[in-house]
């Protein structure tokens, strides 16, 4: 198996859509947690500030068990449903699709 695997999820949200993204995000990262898809590190939210309300970005930040789970999560009918439902609540945004999901993979200082 491979390690843990972080992912900085953008959602580009449209604002009449906010509160049921909202509702959904809340339900999201415990749906994985309960499926052990994610480690037991705490998921990190933020929504962009307040210049532009209209036009709302969130991040989630979570951590994946390995590799394997990405995939699992992908065929499970309770996280595709959530993701399924999020998708038509964002929006392509400044040359930008209405969410991204790239992987990272912790980096150590050579101190």
């Amino acid at each position: 198996m491979s390690e843990a695997q972080t992912v900085i999820c953008t959602f580009r949200v449209r604002r009449e859509g906010f509160d049921a993204f909202r509702a959904l995000l809340d339900r999201h990262w415990p749906a994985l947690r309960r499926l052990e898809f994610v480690t037991a590190r705490p998921e990190l939210n933020f929504i962009s500030d307040s210049s532009d309300p209209d036009s709302p970005t969130v991040v989630s930040i979570f951590e994946w068990v390995n590799a394997e789970a990405v995939g699992q999560a992908h065929s499970h009918p309770d996280i595709a449903e959530i993701w399924e439902a999020m998708e038509p609540l964002c929006e392509s945004r400044d040359g930008r699709p209405s969410m991204e999901f790239p992987h990272y993979e912790p980096l150590v200082p050579n101190r």
